[in-house]
């Protein structure tokens, strides 16, 4: 069957600091497109790929890429909490699937995501249950990570295995573009925060996430005052990532090293990856034309903001 496909930065501060009234219905009016376009196509299977920041994944074990049986969104940042619908005999041939390609990836009967996961779901569906949906996790913050060629490989692999199925598929890309949020770091961390990166950070106390998200919110109002008390925002790279995505040249980026992409645009800035593997799963279908291209600085939410989508030609 055929494939449709879209991409979109997330960010944990929407409606905590929002830009301006004016580009937030900007932005508002962008997605609403990207979700009239979605129902046009009607899917019946969604792939989601997404990363995760220190709430469900965390250095006790953390694998570069996870395919979920099952997953439950945590409601952090007040994004949706609750069930992911995933069909888990399709998540299981999917995982197979892509381990037979010669792609490793590990598995979860019980993923936790966050709003990374839930986000596009509600802005481009209108909720976490109203469509299947097989959530695969890339690492974007936890060193070391994936690259580029990899999580190309792991794209294309999911799409061989998507392809062969009776369904329409619609393929999610969430996170990014160049941005660098205050995400702790395992080398120097102090013991108690080395301790919630090892793994109970899981179960985290509601007042201790409360000040987690704090943190972000304050930083995010610090960086609208002054875009150097953070990572700046790269729009030059961010715009030719979107080219090379848009234009199928996606091998282009097999030699960018983790290293030198931190240094472009920030260490938050691998969560594009998620867009890599999702233009790689599309590339499976055959030639796609994209469309909705949109990009924006926004430094209230840390980020620069894309949303792209993509549609097979076959």
């Amino acid at each position: 069957m055929n494939a449709y496909l879209h991409c979109l930065s997330h960010s944990p501060l929407v409606g905590y600091v929002d830009p301006t009234p004016e580009i937030l219905a900007e932005v508002e009016d962008t997605i609403a497109a990207a979700r009239q376009r979605i129902a046009a196509f009607d899917p019946e299977l969604v792939i989601l790929f997404a990363p995760d920041h220190y709430n469900g994944f965390f250095y006790d074990i953390m694998p570069p890429f996870c395919i979920g049986m099952a997953a439950t969104a945590i409601g952090d940042f007040n994004s949706a909490a609750g069930e992911l619908p995933v069909p888990a005999e399709l998540a299981e041939a999917c995982a197979r699937a892509v381990i037979e390609s010669g792609v490793d990836t590990a598995v979860s009967y019980c993923m936790q995501v966050d709003h990374g996961f839930a986000q596009p779901l509600e802005f481009l569906l209108g909720g976490l249950d109203k469509c299947p949906v097989i959530p695969v996790f890339i690492n974007g913050v936890a060193t070391p990570m994936p690259n580029f060629k990899r999580a190309r490989l792991l794209g294309e692999a999911i799409g061989r295995f998507a392809r062969g199925l009776d369904k329409r598929v619609l393929i999610i890309g969430s996170g990014g573009l160049s941005h660098q949020p205050p995400v702790p770091q395992l080398a120097g961390a102090e013991a108690h925060m080395r301790d919630r990166l090892l793994g109970s950070g899981r179960q985290l106390p509601e007042n201790e996430r409360q000040l987690r998200q704090q943190r972000v919110i304050s930083a995010a109002r610090a960086f609208v005052e002054d875009q150097n008390s953070l990572h700046p925002l790269n729009p030059v790279w961010d715009n030719q990532f979107m080219d090379i995505l848009s234009e199928g040249r996606l091998s282009e980026l097999d030699g960018l090293s983790n290293e030198e992409l931190s240094q472009l645009a920030g260490k938050s800035t691998h969560e594009v990856k998620t867009w890599m593997a999702a233009f790689a799963a599309l590339s499976a279908f055959g030639p796609y034309q994209a469309e909705g291209r949109y990009y924006r600085e926004l430094p209230e939410w840390i980020t620069g903001f894309g949303s792209l989508s993509a549609a097979s030609q076959k």
